[in-house]
């Protein structure tokens, strides 16, 4: 209202009233665009998400196979982002840690794991269980 009765006023500062509009339009314009662009990186993340959870992305290994491993653990490991012996091979057992911390699992070491993971990540089912022989609860005995 205020714009309006600002518009319709004579007097020497009328002549500037085009440039409140063409600023106010402007503002406008880039709030648009803002929220355009916000949305468009959401739906990439999505995207990019979904292309994460495509066919091409490896199903997930039974993590109870290695020695010291429960289903306890291997929720917290899946919850943690680590679903297949290739990534449970490549973790930092400071980060596994933190993990099982977190989870309340306390006096278990993620390093026994790390290293049975490394053979079963290269299917060397062998190795996997000359070491296992090793291990008792995931340590070596």
């Amino acid at each position: 209202m205020f714009l309006i009765h600002f518009a319709e006023e004579t007097g020497p500062n009328t002549e500037l009233a085009w440039l409140l509009f063409i600023a106010l339009g402007f503002f406008f314009l880039m709030v648009i665009v803002g929220w355009l662009t916000s949305n468009r990186k959401g739906n990439d993340s999505e995207s990019r998400h979904e292309a994460h959870l495509s066919p091409a992305h490896k199903e997930p290994d039974d993590l109870t196979v290695l020695e010291g491993i429960g289903p306890k653990v291997a929720k917290v490991l899946n919850g943690a982002g680590i679903t297949t012996f290739e990534e449970l091979a490549h973790a930092r057992a400071e980060e596994i840690q933190r993990a099982l911390d977190a989870a309340g699992l306390q006096m278990l070491n993620p390093e026994g794991w790390i290293e049975q993971a490394k053979f079963a990540a290269t299917g060397n089912t062998d190795g996997l269980k000359k070491l296992q022989d090793e291990l008792k609860g995931g340590r070596k005995k």
